[in-house]
């Protein structure tokens, strides 16, 4: 896992295609806002668990095994 710092409305960048920035600061949490292609999937971890917990039901009920998923965490996206 890579470990960088920020401070208050610096980015990071991804692949050259996704930004991630630190919108504010609190006390227990940081609001992040991220920049990405529409094509790829952003996010909260839990919604990312709820997804693949969801797609690995319905390969269970046809009985095919679900496609195999990165589970690393994910950052949180405002408003999703």
């Amino acid at each position: 896992m890579l470990i960088l710092s920020r401070k208050l409305n610096e980015s990071i960048v991804i692949d050259g295609r996704i930004i991630v920035k630190v919108l504010r600061i609190e006390k227990e949490s940081v609001k992040l806002g991220i920049q990405a292609p529409p094509e790829v999937p952003v996010h909260r971890e839990e919604i990312h668990q709820a997804i693949l917990k969801g797609k690995q039901a319905t390969a269970g009920k046809e009985g095919e095994k679900a496609p195999e998923q990165p589970v690393g965490p994910r950052p949180p996206v405002e408003g999703k």
